[in-house]
């Protein structure tokens, strides 16, 4: 090991020449597994496999190679992207392309490994096939970049994740990592490094696309003795889980290019910001860390370079807010998660006082790829004003599911229609949800909108972090609203009164509209139709007042329902009626005499003890106790409950 070690640093980190030597390549390519001379096993590992049984799959997988005496190679890898494919296993036999099998549970190992191995394969797992020249196909077998998913997509900071081990920092420098770094630190001042991400045009990509090489600028001409570049890699918002995808399945890339980051300002010191309950990507990353270190990717003096640098990972309390820069600077400096006004800006003032610059993992995955191809490559990617790609978590109610990546300037349409398949189960379309708890929606009328930041500003619609809900005609808005509000409610910090007060009135009101009055009286619809009016209202003063991006974007939701779904907020204002009949509150259940039996199944489960009756004779549900909870519905077999 420590030889492979000394090899690796000498005649690839620190070998000058951009072509590496034939016999380096050789040996580089048997790390990566390129042409292996025994059958290699790979299986995803990632939060998404996981939650399939994929840890049940792997010591499947290592009890049949154990148990039949196969000299096979078994790698754990990160997430390939689908979700709805997980667990994921891919054989590659000698000379042969990747076969990769979708859904691969427990016990479908045996019969799988069996088939592959003695050429009896069975298509109903079958996903598809990779390969490059020199391989043999296999016949009749599409490949997995022709599938939709991946045909629509342009992976260039997932373009790892799934292919190598993420726990081996031996094949990620085999692969061509960490030698931008090497050669920005020994080739590059500060101000060139800066100078080449900002012709790249790269922006922020936690949705204020602000131009990272401009930030970067910002901070390394401020007067300093020290500064630190935090990497946030909270990602708290609902249906986003992009971060810990790429975390899991390609943590050196993010410590790349956290390094150069680093280096571009003149950090010594850098943080990685991670949201708490991520143990598995929080442990990839600190072994990656780990390795890194004992590399000498980061210490003292690196590679004789004369720059210092330390990486360190810390875990956030458990608040939204904190995903905020300047309430994690807080949070980083033992305060209370609560943001501070702006300017100064942290790349004058940020952590300990010091100029900061605070990048989120997309954006510093991107660092190491311009290096290595120059911002010129990166500019023919995306749109003018918007270059590069962007990811996305595909989330909600589409045929797939999982985590994507496109370029920019592809539209909302093929995202759904494309890479997602539409709707599942035949479902009609509703709205796409973008950015997150404090998001807006996109609507059928606005599905050809571009992916760039000027497109969707010009509608009114963030880029978010990369959450992309996909919501169908049995989503009620009215309630999905209440949740979002709910939830930014739960999380506002306090400090501010527009979003402590706001966001309470906000809810209030939402609850008053999906549940029917106590009272009938005259009156009571009025009042509820002024209470949504005054929603509109706060919203603005909301926006307008709120010390940080919490309280001015928590009402987007709302107004960006109310303007594409006004008929709904009316309906359960006045008819008090729930279209998709989610509204608890508003739902009236009845039972249909000729069908009932009188089994008293629902009498016994109802919770409020609102169904009365005689066994064996027709039930009936007090109307005034019922609560709308629909588990007399569901537990009927008679289908003898009527619900309107």
């Amino acid at each position: 090991m420590q030889e492979l070690k000394t090899f690796l640093i000498n005649k690839v980190l620190l070998f000058e020449s951009d072509t590496l030597l034939p016999e380096t390549e050789k040996i580089l390519q048997k790390i990566r597994r390129e042409k292996p001379g025994n059958p290699v096993i790979y299986l995803s590992s990632g939060t998404s496999s996981i939650i399939a049984g994929s840890e049940k799959t792997s010591s499947a997988i290592k009890a049949h190679i154990s148990e039949n005496g196969l000299a096979a190679d078994f790698i754990e890898v990160g997430c390939t992207g689908p979700s709805n494919f997980e667990p994921l296993v891919c054989v590659h036999l000698p000379g042969k392309n990747k076969l990769f099998f979708r859904n691969i549970t427990e016990e479908k190992v045996e019969p799988l490994l069996n088939g592959v191995f003695h050429n009896d394969l069975s298509e109903e797992d079958l996903a598809g096939q990779t390969g490059t020249r020199g391989f043999e196909v296999w016949p009749g077998i599409p490949f997995m970049d022709e599938l939709p998913f991946f045909a629509n997509q342009k992976r260039v900071v997932l373009s790892n994740c799934g292919c190598y081990d993420p726990e081996s920092i031996e094949e990620y420098i085999a692969r061509g990592g960490y030698r931008s770094y090497v050669k920005a630190i020994r080739h590059y001042t500060f101000e060139e490094v800066c100078d080449i991400v900002e012709r790249s045009g790269l922006r922020g990509r936690s949705g204020g696309g602000y131009l990272t090489g401009l930030k970067w600028k910002h901070a390394l001409n401020t007067s300093a003795s020290s500064r630190y570049l935090i990497c946030n890699a909270k990602e708290s918002d609902p249906g986003a889980f992009t971060d810990r995808t790429i975390l899991e399945s390609d943590p050196h890339r993010l410590i790349e290019g956290i390094a150069i980051a680093s280096y571009a300002i003149g950090a010594s010191s850098a943080i990685v910001f991670m949201r708490s309950g991520s143990d598995h990507a929080k442990n990839r990353l600190q072994n990656a860390v780990e390795q890194a270190r004992q590399y000498g990717i980061f210490g003292h003096n690196i590679f004789s370079s004369g720059y210092n640098l330390d990486i360190v990972i810390r875990i956030e309390p458990g608040a939204f807010v904190c995903g905020e820069e300047t309430a994690l600077i807080n949070t980083l400096e033992g305060k209370r998660g609560m943001p501070r006004l702006k300017p100064p800006y942290p790349t004058s003032s940020g952590l300990l006082g010091k100029p900061t610059v605070i990048n989120n993992v997309e954006t510093l995955m991107n660092v190491p790829v311009i290096m290595h191809n120059g911002p010129e490559w990166f500019r023919t990617l995306g749109t003018e004003n918007s270059p590069g790609t962007k990811v996305f978590a595909i989330a909600g109610k589409g045929r797939m599911s999982g985590v994507v990546e496109v370029e920019m300037g592809t539209s909302v349409r093929k995202v759904l229609e494309d890479i997602a398949d539409g709707i599942r189960e035949g479902r009609e379309f509703k709205a796409i949800q973008l950015g997150g708890s404090s998001g807006s929606f996109i609507t059928s009328e606005n599905l050809d909108v571009k992916i760039d930041y000027e497109s969707l500003r010009e509608r009114g619609i963030g880029m978010g972090a990369g959450g992309f809900v996909v919501i169908d005609e049995n989503t009620c808005m009215v309630d999905l609203v209440r949740y979002y509000m709910e939830f930014i409610r739960n999380e506002s910090c306090g400090k501010c009164i527009p979003c402590r007060e706001g966001t309470g009135r906000m809810l209030e009101i939402l609850e008053s509209v999906i549940r029917k009055p106590m009272n009938e009286e005259s009156g009571t619809t009025l009042e509820r139709f002024k209470g949504v009016m005054q929603l509109e209202t706060i919203a603005s003063v909301m926006k307008d007042a709120s010390l940080c991006g919490l309280g001015q974007n928590a009402p987007n939701p709302f107004i960006s329902a109310l303007s594409n779904f006004r008929d709904e907020f009316e309906e359960h204002i006045f008819d008090r009626k729930c279209q998709a009949n989610i509204c608890r509150g508003l739902r009236s259940f009845s039972i249909d005499v000729e069908k009932c039996t009188g089994c008293t199944a629902c009498e016994a489960k109802c919770p409020v003890n609102a169904i009365y009756g005689t066994r064996l004779q027709p039930f009936f549900i007090v109307e005034d106790k019922c609560i709308g909870c629909g588990v007399c519905f569901d537990i009927c077999k008679f289908s003898a409950i009527n619900v309107k």
